[in-house]
């Protein structure tokens, strides 16, 4: 009972804190961070927790369940983009006067979204794929091979659709595709022991068998 409690208890905080990240994201991302001289959407940070997420998933209860999470990660954003619509096109209060601010931060809020949307179900689906591609060409060794093979290549594909369908035609799509990526190939290679860490953590305590 108690590592089917456990089991419970950090599948759901992993799978909200997938979901959070991913709602966060495409929140601030309406703003560009310049980072060591290359730009990138403020959600760099946040978006790059889901991989994180994502591959201790995967490599704990398996593709099916991860395929899960990113499935309920797709329908909240389209939550996300129908509530944002709604918050910024209902009528305000007379002694508000917040409307212009609250617009300057939410406007672009539908398209960034409609990016987050595309970007995240092609790059979470391949960095899935790729990740358990990975695990059976290993033997299930060398976990932090294909943590970041599949982060890497997966998030390369995430900033290209992202950016080009998020920015074109009113920013330097290319710089920014270029510095997202570059701050996400950071991030990868920082996240490794955190992956190994959370690994480490969860499998002799929910006494799951390597999945597969």
């Amino acid at each position: 009972m108690l590592s089917s409690s456990f089991e419970r208890k950090a599948f759901t905080l992993l799978s909200s804190l997938f979901i959070g990240s991913l709602v966060m994201a495409a929140v601030v991302s309406t703003k560009i961070i310049s980072i060591f001289g290359f730009f990138a959407p403020a959600g760099v940070l946040a978006y790059s927790i889901t991989f994180i997420v994502s591959d201790i998933i995967s490599e704990i209860w398996g593709k099916e369940r991860a395929n899960e999470v990113i499935q309920c990660g797709f329908i909240t954003l389209l939550i996300t983009m129908a509530l944002s619509w709604t918050a910024l096109h209902w009528t305000p209060a007379p002694f508000w006067h917040g409307q212009d601010g609250f617009a300057s931060v939410l406007g672009n809020t539908p398209r960034i979204i409609l990016a987050s949307l595309v970007a995240y179900l092609v790059s979470q689906t391949h960095d899935v794929w790729l990740f358990h591609l990975l695990r059976r060409i290993t033997g299930g060794s060398h976990l932090w091979l294909r943590n970041n093979v599949s982060t890497v290549v997966s998030q390369f594909i995430d900033s290209t659709i992202f950016v080009t369908i998020a920015f074109y035609g009113v920013m330097p799509v290319t710089d920014i595709i270029l510095g997202q990526w570059l701050a996400k190939i950071v991030i990868a290679m920082i996240d490794t022991p955190f992956v190994y860490l959370g690994v480490s953590i969860l499998r002799p305590k929910t006494k799951l068998a390597p999945a597969t």
